[in-house]
């Protein structure tokens, strides 16, 4: 009888593992709104995307501009940008200090705008964490919705 209590303990657990990993959503989506053009800084930068557009799951920090995953999962990250040509524009996706993807633009007196963006589907365990570097000298485009990051999960593990 004991087995059999054990058995049904065990499954009743692996029944609640699953309908909580059902009920895992998480999903981003914020926007770098400074007034205009954000850089270029002395260093490296983290860029912290200020306004909201959604946080499910509150994983993304407005303050910090970090995302830190609050569950073990395959998730994916999307950045884009908007600068003037004159200077330089580097973003990275970074995660837990190394870099990931990257988008860029030279300097151009001919050009007067750049628009650049890149992707990457990622492996994370919980509590890692993902964000967007702005590169030394590099500058962005920070208003009119132009210059965003988002990021959602695929599949909790």
């Amino acid at each position: 009888m004991a087995c059999l209590e054990g058995r049904l303990k065990d499954c009743e657990e692996k029944i609640a593992d699953l309908i909580e990993k059902e009920k895992t959503m998480v999903a981003f989506s914020a926007l770098a709104e400074y007034g205009g053009a954000h850089g270029p800084f002395d260093g490296d930068t983290t860029l912290v995307y200020n306004t909201l557009i959604a946080n499910v799951g509150d994983a993304y920090n407005t303050s910090t501009g970090v995302f830190a995953a609050p569950v073990a999962g395959v998730y994916c990250f999307i950045l884009s940008y908007h600068a003037g040509g004159h200077q330089i524009a580097k973003l990275t996706l970074t995660k837990n200090g190394e870099p990931i993807v990257a988008t860029s633009d030279h300097k151009s007196d001919a050009d007067t705008a750049d628009n650049g963006g890149n992707a990457a589907v990622l492996e994370l365990k919980r509590g890692d964490q993902v964000y967007v570097r702005l590169a030394a000298g590099a500058h962005v485009w920070a208003g009119n919705q132009h210059t965003s990051f988002s990021g959602f999960l695929i599949n909790q593990m």
